[in-house]
């Protein structure tokens, strides 16, 4: 049978905030366009660019910065290494100047006001998160480019999206969870060692392990960040940052130099479950207010649920002994694949499947590696993802105002706790009596997804977007 193969660093991207399918997405989109024109002529031939953005893209784009996104992808600056700090300026120039650098080699007329239009009321037909480039030449001639962002920053091109099974061939095929267990039960392997056998296909071990650690210092940093910044988040919704001031408040003024420092200061404060619930709060709220500040993020398996798996891999490494680099591969590992199976059976997006698509999926993804760095079978860790899952399905996803902001900030929280808690249950369970398998909760979660209404799929048309207004905030 063909199947999808996705890599670890499909999964886990480095990108900035505050939406993988609403910012980054469009952002690779952007940066594709830029490359197909090269193809086709220069960039010194190209008189005009007009971007159309349409469905989820138009709805939430203000708020998760999808505008912002477009312009810097076409001036080719790369989101996994551009100064965050430098976007605010970058984008007044473009505002005050009527100017974009286009490939970061030339310079052309766009008014973001005429030049990107945001099309609230039409959809395209493949995926709600849509955008076409319009490309007019100065030799008279015109063509355009149309992108899907589908979600954890994975973007298809129109005509395209046929040709997903890759060439790539994998020594353990996967699909779904009976494939991944399959091939545990045939070789005898962990979760995590045969994601690493699958992943020798692309690259080496030491790159594997290099490369795995990176996203981990990604997401440390963006932790640390978070958990030592102060002030109001951008977005007009006046909502303070929690993380820092909670921070502060569980160490009780202990001093510390650095994040390694700050972890031991963490551990000395004990077993408490309050203090322990606290923390792991702490930690999701400092990974999400970072990401709806334009900060630099991991997509785990989006930006709007990235602060789940760095949260429940701190609560690994501060509370249960997880502070080494082979067990925090292994529960990258682990997490990745259990995302790449919902991404295959039903979706990681949340304009097509709620928000059950985004931090339902992260806690399962957390759950299953958790459950396999405490010790638990491959089953047991398959049976964390589903309990993790099952929980979360019919999850809408209703930003107020389109920004990545409320709820989206404290069901990072709940996502963190739901999957520790789906972890103790499966260590404590035996799997071969479960009533429900990992495959049927994805095939209920995607058949939820085609269900639920598309006012509670990220356009900010119902829920929470639409009971509460702005002058309440």
């Amino acid at each position: 049978m063909p199947h999808e193969a996705i890599s670890v660093f499909d999964m886990f991207k480095i990108g900035v905030g505050p939406s993988s399918s609403h910012t980054l997405g469009p952002w690779r989109a952007a940066m594709r366009c830029i490359e197909t024109i090269k193809q086709k002529t220069s960039l010194n031939n190209v008189k005009q660019i007009d971007i159309l953005l349409y469905g989820s893209l138009a709805k939430t784009g203000k708020g998760h910065g999808t505008d912002i996104a477009v312009m810097l992808g076409l001036c080719n600056e790369d989101p996994v290494t551009i100064d965050v700090n430098s976007i605010d300026d970058k984008i007044k120039f473009i505002h005050q100047n009527n100017q974009l650098n286009i490939g970061g080699e030339t310079t052309i007329d766009f008014n973001p006001n005429n030049n990107l239009q945001f099309l609230f009321t039409e959809t395209l037909p493949f995926h709600p998160n849509g955008l076409s480039f319009l490309v007019e030449l100065n030799d008279g001639e015109a063509f355009s480019e149309t992108y899907y962002s589908i979600g954890g920053g994975f973007v298809v091109k129109e005509n395209e999206e046929n040709n997903k099974k890759s060439n790539v061939v994998l020594p353990f095929p996967i699909n779904t969870a009976k494939d991944l267990l399959h091939w545990c039960m045939k070789t005898g392997m962990s979760i995590s060692e045969v994601v690493a056998e699958n992943e020798s296909a692309w690259r080496n071990e030491q790159q594997i392990n290099d490369g795995v650690l990176d996203i981990w210092k990604a997401m440390k940093d963006c932790m640390y960040r978070g958990c030592h910044t102060k002030g109001m988040l951008p977005g007009g919704l006046h909502v303070n940052r929690r993380a820092s001031a909670l921070n502060k408040k569980l160490l009780k003024d202990k001093a510390y130099t650095d994040y390694e420092s700050w972890i031991e200061v963490i551990k000395q404060g004990g077993f408490n479950f309050q203090y322990i619930l606290d923390w792991v709060s702490c930690f999701a709220l400092a990974v999400n207010e970072e990401n709806a500040s334009f900060g630099r993020v991991v997509t785990a398996p989006t930006n709007g649920a990235a602060g789940v798996i760095p949260a429940v891999l701190m609560y690994y490494i501060a509370f249960c002994d997880g502070n080494d680099e082979t067990k925090i591969i292994k529960f990258l590992l682990t997490a990745s694949e259990i995302g790449s199976i919902f991404k295959k059976g039903a979706t990681i997006s949340a304009a097509m499947g709620g928000c059950q698509a985004e931090i339902g999926v992260s806690s399962a993804m957390a759950a299953a590696a958790l459950t396999e760095c405490m010790g638990g079978t491959q089953k047991q860790a398959c049976m964390a993802a589903e309990i993790a899952m099952e929980h979360h399905l019919g999850l809408t996803c209703d930003p107020i105002a389109g920004l990545v902001q409320v709820p989206c900030i404290e069901r990072n929280t709940m996502g963190a706790i739901k999957a520790i808690t789906a972890s103790q249950l499966a260590l404590q369970s035996m799997p071969d009596f479960a009533k429900v398998s990992l495959d049927k909760v994805i095939e209920t979660m995607w058949n939820t997804a085609l269900d639920m209404n598309s006012k509670y799929k990220e356009t900010a048309d119902g829920g929470l977007a639409l009971s509460v207004s702005l002058a309440e905030c």
